[in-house]
This record gives C-alpha cells, structure tokens and sequence, in this order.
C-alpha cells in the first residue's frame, strides 16, 4: 500500500466520534493552558499527561496531538500579546509581534499566527505522512562536523539578525555560552562550574533562563517606567481580522517559513528554534519594508510562525520513525507512548500502523480544529491588552513563577528565576539583545558535543570540519553573514567620514 492508502485508513481512524472529541479536548486544553504566560507545549503536555493515563492508546496519543499544537498556538498568544514567551521557539514571535500588538495591531498578529499556523501544520502533516523516509535518509548522513556546521551558521544568524549591533548580539551569545557549560559534562562525566552547589549540577534550566529574561525582566523594566506613561500598552484598534495587505505580505513567509522549519525539525540534532531564527533572518533578509523590522512587521510573525508548526510536525519524523525525540515535547510524547508498551521506531509502521497513521491524521484534524476554535476567539485574547498594567504584570510574574515551580520545585530554582530576571532588566537598559543569551543556552550544549565527537574522530585535527562538503558550505555562509555586515558597516562610516572631510574643506 502507499502513503496515501495509509493516510486515508489514518483519517477514516481518527474519524472516530469518540476520538474526534478526544481531539476536540487536546486543542482546547492545549490551547487554554499554553495561553497561560510562561508555560510552553512542553510544559503543558507534561502537566496534562495524567489526563490520557485510563485511555486507549488511540485516544490517548490523538488527544497528545491536540494538546501538542494547542500549546504551539497558545505560546504564539502569550508571545504577542504580553511578550512572555512559553517556549524558546517564540522568541522570534515575541520580537515583531508584541510590537504590532502594542501598535493596536494585535489582531492581526494574532490571526496571521493562527492562519500560517494551520497552513504550516496542513503542509508539514502532508510531508511527514509522504516524504518521512526520505527525509530521515537525509538526516542520516549528517554526522558531527556537519551538525557543529549547521551549529555555527544559526549562531552567527542569531548575533547578527538581533539587535544594532552585531557585537552585543555576540557577547549575550557568549554569555549563553557561558551558563550552558554549567553542570556535568557530557563526554565526561566531570561537574564543571557547579561551584559546589549540587542543584548546578543538572545545569540551567531554559525555561527558567526564558521565563526570567522575558517575563520578570520585562515586568521588572515595565515597573521601573513607574507613572510617566511611556511603553504604554494599548488595546486594539479597529479591525481584529488581517486586511489586504497584511494577506499579501504573510502567504509568502508561511510557505517559506514550512519549507524551512519542516527539514530542520525532522533532524535528529534540529529542533523549532534554529528553524524560526532562519525564517527571521529571511524574512528580514526579503521583505520590502525593511524599515518595519524591530518596529512591528508581520512578516516577522508569519515566517517564523509558521517554521515553528512546520517543526513541531517535523520533529514528529524522528520520533516516529527512530524513536529518537529530539525536543522536550517530543521526549514527553514519547513517554506516553511508553506508558502504553509501545516503542517508536521502524518496527512500529509494521506492527501498529493504524495507530500510527491515525497519529499522522489526527493532526490534520487537530490542526483545523484549532483553527476553528482560536479565529473566532482572536477578540477575548486581544482585550488582554485592556488589562490594567499593574494587574497585567502581576499576574505574568504569579503564572512565571508557577511555571518555573512546575517545571522544577525548587527554591533555588526560583532564586535563579529572580537572579536572570534582574539580569533580563539590566540587559534591556544598557541595549543589550535578550534573545541571544537564550539561544545560547538552548544550542551550544549540541554545537559541543558535535564538536568534540568530530575532534575525537579526527584525533584533533580540526581542519576535518573542512573536508565535509555539506560542513564547508555551511561554515562558508556563516563567515559571510559575519563579515559582510561588518564590511557593509565599515564602508558606510568610510563614507560619512569622506562626506564629513569634504564639507570641512
């Protein structure tokens, strides 16, 4: 039988009534839980876990799906209308979409997320239902130094795409960089920068990192504007729904934006967040209206938006088929697969294929029904914006801090929640780039470990990253993302300096 056969079995499957309203549950829980200001998919499908435990595996791992992309949608909420960001991956959607909403432009946001979304999702299922083999076959022949590669060109994408200066944008990479050697090694086994204090040894928690930098931070910078009226958050103005414009500004991103976050989740070292910094960087790289850029322009919701979906369903490729989970959502989902005595992997298209492509077609449901449930709904989450400020950023730091207590029940969990917090507050004042610290956090650890296996390999030889093709190329771009804005840069100072001599003369 084909893809399609399978497929078609998979939708008469998940046509169910009863697994229909399964699916109806996981989006609306999903989606009401993500919502909540930093909590994230991952998080979310973690607290909703016990729900599923007395169901059928059928039931259970649709209701996964559901919640899986209702969360995705319900971290792009949060991400544009209060700025916290439940999940790494929205920290892109935070950058531009946050402007537009405090522009009165929420709406809008809200809706291209929740169309490119649904686009991206309805894409992105397709190809994982009839490109998946191929796909992984691809993955496959990435080995370390053309992971490290792919490590570095999302790094240099991430300093010079945020912020004016690429310097800051590289010293909050380092300092990323810094906190993600914190813990036990991975090759080793040796603690390193614990400084004795055995809750440093598991490392810094990333939610805890992107829950402080955003939402304390930012109640904390909020709180220091005191009474003068500046940053002022205000309600929508005029229409909710997009016009002509905003469609014929987003259907482009969305198509790129699945075509580019589908692949990289689906490797086994990607993952939505280098997907949505690439979508970012072409975006910005693209549009026509440059000038909107870090002022509000939807392309830079759209674009990343729809390459976190893409990924979320790419992830989904090595999961499934090799049994590898490659984000934190995905190693919980695999969790509930396991409660049920079943392995993911090849064995697991033979053994199970009605469950599994049930599972591929519950998210074609999952994600019209989400688009169904949230469009009409853009108008409750946009009055957010009416919520007096200092109820509004009181209950971002109450649901912040039941996040970080849920994800880890700590008090020094919630000590470092105020210490990154305040750091979050000082590096918004002197100018400094939230985003790359995070992406620090998040990457380097892979970009490492990478790296040492191909030095291993190599016995130390370095110039091994060379020799790969796929690695070269990829080094080769990343230098010259580095370096032509520096050049670009240098010669427009040369310029102004030349003018400046001129008119003295």
């Amino acid at each position: 039988m084909s893809a399609f056969d399978f497929l078609l079995q998979g939708l008469a499957t998940a046509s169910d009534p009863m697994l229909l309203f399964y699916a109806l549950i996981g989006v609306t829980l999903g989606t009401a839980v993500g919502v909540l200001p930093g909590i994230g998919p991952a998080l979310t499908v973690a607290l909703l876990l016990p729900v599923t435990y007395r169901l059928d595996p059928a039931g259970s791992l649709i209701m996964f799906a559901g919640i899986y992309y209702g969360g995705m949608y319900g971290g792009s909420t949060t991400s544009i209308l209060l700025n916290t960001p439940g999940e790494s991956a929205s920290i892109i959607t935070a950058l531009e979409g946050n402007k537009m909403a405090r522009k009165g432009r929420g709406g809008p946001a809200l809706a291209t997320a929740a169309i490119g979304s649904f686009v991206a999702g309805l894409i992105a299922t397709l190809l994982l239902a009839f490109l998946a083999p191929h796909v992984v076959k691809l993955a496959l022949v990435f080995g370390p130094r053309e992971y490290f590669a792919l490590m570095v060109l999302a790094f240099v994408t991430v300093s010079s795409a945020f912020g004016d200066s690429t310097l800051r944008g590289l010293t909050s990479l380092f300092l990323g960089f810094g906190l993600a050697c914190v813990g036990i090694d991975q090759l080793t086994g040796q603690a390193r920068m614990s400084f004795g204090v055995p809750d440093l040894l598991d490392g810094i928690e990333v939610t805890t990192l992107a829950v402080a930098m955003f939402a304390v931070g930012e109640a904390l910078a909020i709180a220091a504007l005191g009474n003068t009226g500046e940053d002022k958050v205000h309600a929508v103005k005029g229409s909710v729904w997009m016009n002509r414009s905003d469609w014929s500004r987003s259907w482009k991103p969305w198509l790129r934006g699945t075509f580019i976050g589908f692949p990289i989740g689906a490797m086994p070292a990607g993952g939505a967040e280098i997907g949505t910094f690439l979508s970012y960087a072409t975006e910005k790289k693209l549009t026509k209206h440059p000038e909107e850029f870090g002022h509000g322009a939807i392309e830079g919701v759209a674009g990343p938006e729809a390459a976190n979906n893409a990924s979320a369903a790419g992830t989904l490729v090595p999961l499934l088929t090799l049994g590898l989970p490659t984000t934190a959502t995905a190693a919980i989902m695999l969790a509930g697969f396991q409660q049920f005595g079943l392995q993911p992997g090849p064995l697991l298209f033979a053994t199970n294929p009605e469950l599994v492509w049930g599972l591929i077609a519950s998210l074609l449901i999952a994600n019209a029904m989400l688009l169904v449930l949230n469009l009409p709904m853009i108008g409750l989450w946009v009055k957010l914006l009416t919520i007096p400020k200092p109820w509004l950023y009181a209950g971002i730091l109450l649901f912040a801090t039941l996040g970080t207590i849920g994800a880890n029940p700590s008090t020094f969990e919630l000590g470092m929640l105020l210490v990154f917090g305040l750091v979050g507050y000082g590096m918004r004042v002197f100018g400094y780039p939230i985003a790359p610290i995070v992406v620090g956090l998040i990457l380097s650890p892979m970009a490492e470990q990478q790296l040492r296996r191909a030095l291993s390999i190599s016995q130390g030889d370095w110039t091994v990253l060379l020799t790969s093709p796929i690695a070269a190329v990829m080094l080769g771009i990343a230098a010259l993302a580095l370096i032509v804005p520096l050049v670009m840069r240098m010669r427009g100072r040369g310029a102004v300096l030349s003018q400046l001599a001129g008119d003295e003369d």
